[in-house]
């Protein structure tokens, strides 16, 4: 049954350049999570029958939402939801398969690099058909509408379980719950050399990351450790946990200092890196090294032709305002364009 709940609006519900981000317990108010994504529904159009990709990354009050998307999803037409195992989907993750199976767009929970748990940060955000998070005119018109939403449509049923790969009905709607890994891993193989990789690993050369008890733990696992070969155990802190084991998921020397280190010693592997909370943004240190993430922009840029996926070059680089201009003088030297652009993945 599907049932329309009467609400009153909240006035602070403006998203940021990555959606809503609010403390847990502001999104545990009374219809606050369903206004906002009653919001996300009432701004969009011709989604009726078409695919939704959920998930988030693990914090504190993900699985909670999820559930209410799903059955608010439901309740406003889509046809299908295809929704991470656990709940769980890196940004990334998200946008790739957004892409993969030409979904209309995504529902990302996440804060990205803020702390979890109880009393900590949760965020919604909302990605359009091309993986990207929504353009401002989409965001400005979500706002618009949390001002004066007086109801939300939602279907009354069971929770699907979201452990099991498997599909479920919910009203007319399927909800198929996916690998949240298995995709994402294919198109890097399909990006990178991995037999290269492979055979780098095979003759000694160490790695080590940490997944900082956030996403990109399992995703490291099945890349690193079992795609690419390196030893049990390269995969540090690889557990998504909802309160981030109590670390704050943000990858630099403070909050990733084991990390540090571990890569300062005097046996260091031969190569470091960790990710924040959702996927998004990385450090990389090198073996006695620290390697600055505009230095890394820079890197990726002037070599990503050796890798089969970026073989024909780069089209462009696009940094942002406060990164150095070490990206600029790749692109001159390559002969391609750069994009000075705001702060923020959106953009």
């Amino acid at each position: 049954m599907i049932k329309t709940v009467s609400t009153n609006p909240y006035g602070d519900q403006k998203p940021g350049t990555s959606g809503l981000r609010k403390k847990v317990p502001v999104f545990q108010q009374k219809n606050y999570a369903e206004n906002f994504i009653q919001s996300i529904f009432d701004s969009l159009e011709g989604f009726e029958g078409q695919t939704l990709v959920i998930g988030g990354d693990g914090r504190y009050y993900n699985r909670e939402v999820i559930q209410k998307a799903i059955k608010m999803a439901a309740a406003n037409g889509f046809g299908r939801v295809l929704v991470g195992r656990g709940g769980i989907l890196s940004t990334p993750a998200a946008s790739n398969i957004i892409r993969k199976y030409k979904a209309f767009g995504g529902i990302v929970l996440s804060a990205s690099h803020n702390p979890g748990g109880p009393t900590e940060d949760f965020g919604i955000k909302y990605n359009v058909s091309n993986g990207g998070p929504a353009p401002e005119k989409v965001t400005d018109a979500i706002f618009a509408r949390t001002k004066v939403i007086d109801s939300y449509k939602i279907a009354d049923g069971a929770d699907v379980n979201l452990d099991l790969e498997s599909s479920h009905q919910v009203e007319n709607m399927t909800v198929t719950v996916i690998d949240p890994v298995a995709d994402y891993a294919e198109l890097m193989e399909s990006l990178f050399d991995f037999a290269a990789i492979r055979k780098l690993i095979a003759g000694g050369f160490r790695v080590v990351f940490d997944a900082m008890s956030a996403v990109t733990g399992p995703y490291a696992k099945e890349i690193i450790e079992r795609r690419l070969g390196a030893p049990k155990g390269s995969v540090m802190n690889f557990i998504p946990l909802p309160d981030f084991g109590g670390h704050h998921p943000d990858p630099n020397l403070v909050h990733a200092r084991a990390l540090y280190e571990t890569m300062m010693a005097p046996d260091a592997p031969d190569f470091g890196a960790a990710s924040d909370g959702d996927g998004d943004r990385n450090l990389i240190i090198g073996k006695g090294i620290f390697v600055t993430p505009s230095d890394s922009l820079a890197m990726l840029a002037a070599n990503a032709h050796l890798a089969p996926g970026y073989a024909k070059g780069l089209a462009g680089i696009a940094r942002s305002m406060p990164t150095s201009v070490s990206a600029n003088l790749v692109a001159e030297k390559l002969g391609i364009s750069i994009y000075e652009t705001p702060t923020g993945w959106k953009f």
